[in-house]
């Protein structure tokens, strides 16, 4: 019996619980504190809108009833709460009676074949379905796709070969990963091909099993819910406030582009800019960020060079490279490097598939809010577009775009 458990396990594109990325925990928590009662509405969104068939279907209803059978294992509650010391023990134990509830996950092909998705729970639980589900997809795209690990290997160690010896990066690659193999084995070359370069894995599944460091703070969904419930012009101040009032100072660095960088940069006070030991650069042009970022830092009489900049925006090494240069000197950086570490094969394209909050209440009484987010890129704003037309026109009467 154990054996045929282990080898279903096995079999399964999803092995644990903990196969997400660390925000996806830290935000969950944040929620349970702060706004238990909270229900969301999370969206599956293909941007090369690409057609999907039955079987398609079929491979999803089999993963997705295999979610059901996920549960944290002792050691892996360990694990996190060893590492994860800034998260009360008392949620890992909710953790460990959390399971997804398949029933919640609703998924159809329409007329034209493009696949539809959404799940909606309470803020703490629905935000947990999110990585799982795309990881899921992303599979299901290259399912018939073979891959070589000589390839892989020669691939990845041509990227990380004579990289400076203060450039750090980190694997962000789960939500788009051509597989779970794959993204393992990337980690295991990084560790061993550049342990001096390569700070740790945003996936905590990953970093269980190789005892190796988590990286994440907090997702868009964090800003865009508060921008639904309080005001697109009070969303970055409050979402870093309440950030802190949980997890005081911990997880410290503020994601900047779910209203554009632009008004983040306005809204970031001195006290933010002190707690906050940096800022994440997910959209728009990063040499331009980083002019901004290093003014926004002087403006309040804090030293650049004791912050950091993360950037995680479709990052190659070359451009990786490139953007550590101009950093070098003014401000620290680090990046996160996803699709280009664990889904760059020989004859694959990657998926470009996303899933979003897209609407929320504060409690079941209340009435449903729209939730959006405007992209540093003109174009790829995500959302209802007349909340993203209206979030626009009180931001441009607010800040003076």
């Amino acid at each position: 019996m154990i054996y045929l458990m282990n080898y279903w396990i096995n079999k399964m594109e999803i092995k644990s619980i903990l196969d997400t990325d660390l925000y996806k925990f830290s935000v969950s928590y944040a929620y349970m504190k702060l706004f238990s009662d909270a229900i969301g509405t999370f969206e599956f969104v293909d941007r090369n809108g690409s057609c999907y068939t039955e079987e398609d279907i079929d491979y999803l209803n089999y993963e997705i009833a295999n979610l059901a059978s996920l549960k944290l294992s002792d050691s892996e509650k360990k694990f996190m709460q060893e590492k994860c010391y800034f998260i009360p023990d008392y949620y890992f134990e909710w953790l460990q009676s959390f399971k997804f509830d398949c029933s919640k996950i609703h998924f159809h092909l329409d007329e034209e074949c493009h696949l539809h998705i959404d799940v909606t729970d309470y803020l703490y639980k629905v935000t947990l379905y999110e990585i799982p589900i795309l990881a899921l997809v992303s599979r299901l795209q290259h399912r018939f796709n073979k891959w070589d690990i000589t390839d892989l290997y020669t691939r990845t160690g041509n990227k990380v070969r004579n990289l400076p010896y203060e450039f750090k990066v980190a694997d962000f690659g789960t939500r788009r990963r051509f597989s779970y193999d794959v993204q393992s084995e990337v980690i295991d070359k990084l560790l061993h091909d550049c342990p001096q370069n390569f700070v740790g894995t945003s996936n905590c599944h990953m970093a269980y099993l190789r005892d190796i460091k988590m990286i994440g703070t907090f997702p868009h969904e964090w800003v865009m819910f508060h921008g639904a419930m309080y005001g697109y012009d009070q969303a970055n101040y409050l979402a870093l406030e309440n950030w802190i009032n949980v997890y005081d100072g911990e997880l410290g660095i503020a994601l900047s582009d779910t209203y554009t960088s632009n008004v983040f940069f306005k809204n970031f006070s001195k006290k933010h800019a002190k707690l906050f030991d940096g800022v994440r650069q997910d959209s728009g042009d990063p040499f331009q960020f980083i002019n901004k970022c290093v003014d926004r830092y002087r403006e309040l009489n804090i030293n650049p060079i004791t912050k950091t900049i993360v950037f995680s925006d479709s990052l190659d090494f070359p451009k990786a490279i490139d953007i550590f240069n101009c950093c070098k000197g003014r401000i620290n950086c680090s990046f996160g490097i996803g699709t280009n570490l664990t889904c760059d094969l020989e004859g694959v394209k990657p998926s470009n598939i996303v899933m979003k909050l897209v609407s929320c209440r504060m409690n079941s009484k209340q009435p449903v809010k729209k939730c959006i987010k405007l992209s540093d890129v003109e174009g790829k704003h995500i959302g209802d577009p007349e909340e993203v037309a209206l979030a626009q026109m009180i931001i441009n009467q607010h800040y003076d775009e």
